[in-house]
């Protein structure tokens, strides 16, 4: 796979398909892998680019990460990826963790971006209850460093999400921490983003001169859940309609036929 080199990192992406640039910006593990079944289907539609972020997988770093500047790092080196494809504007997805990043880079470099669809952000500091969740993630963090990350993970799976995505993780759909590779991407996004994205606020009056460019997603078995509910929040604060996909939080991964399909109709009046 090329690899673009950027202040600080390297990163590692793929291009397939063909029309419109669409980014696909992963969430926890930071790897591109995450889309490979969706990447697929929606390569009929668009030259999708996947890629891993900085510290994730094959994506090295120069330098340690500076844990208050990453996310602005994060959006800074999506839209040098988009600018080095030639892409701008560019349609975006960002899914979890991914979707503060596709959120940011919208803040940050709004004439990179014709739409984003962030699915399912867990902005935690829209929440009434957002302590709460970031006394949670605290947890998952201190887990992890006395008991491991299969702890912590369980911690964090068994607390976050519905049934439905709880199911595909414990089957290993998400946790295949088989390889060190995987385990090693793992490991950053417990030190370096677990607790830092969520509680990170975001920029509503940058967003809000932006909102025609964004569309909040959702898994509709999500509802109830505390990323849904973020959305939901971010979804009324800027006036916005919510778009509902097939599955859960990790519908791209268990569904992603179904998910593609709610992508390219989304999609289909912006492009």
């Amino acid at each position: 796979m090329p690899v673009l080199e950027v202040p600080g990192a390297g990163l590692s992406y793929r291009r397939t398909g063909s029309g419109p640039t669409l980014l696909l910006i992963p969430g926890a593990g930071g790897s591109g892998l995450a889309f490979v079944r969706v990447a697929k289907r929606l390569a009929a539609h668009y030259s999708v680019v996947r890629y891993a972020r900085r510290g994730f997988s094959r994506s090295h770093l120069d330098q340690p990460p500076d844990r208050g500047s990453r996310l602005a790092a994060d959006a800074d080196d999506a839209a040098g990826l988009i600018e080095h494809l030639g892409g701008r504007p560019a349609a975006v997805l960002g899914e979890s963790s991914g979707a503060l990043v596709a959120l940011e880079l919208l803040t940050r470099h709004p004439d990179s971006v014709r739409t984003v669809v962030p699915f399912e952000p867990p902005a935690m500091r829209l929440l009434p209850d957002a302590q709460q969740w970031i006394d949670i993630f605290d947890r998952v963090h201190d887990t992890y460093h006395h008991h491991g990350m299969r702890s912590a993970l369980k911690l964090f799976r068994e607390r976050t999400f519905a049934e439905s995505d709880r199911k595909a993780m414990r089957r290993g759909v998400w946790l295949q921490l088989v390889t060190p590779s995987i385990r090693a991407s793992f490991a950053h996004w417990l030190d370096y983003e677990l607790r830092q994205y969520p509680a990170t606020p975001l920029d509503l009056t940058a967003l809000r001169a932006h909102r025609a460019k964004i569309i909040p997603a959702v898994g509709r078995e999500s509802r109830g859940y505390p990323c849904y509910r973020a959305t939901a929040e971010l979804a009324r604060q800027l006036d916005l309609p919510i778009a509902e996909f097939p599955g859960g939080h990790l519908a791209h991964i268990t569904e992603p036929a179904a998910f593609a399909r709610s992508l390219v109709r989304t999609l289909a009046s912006t492009l």
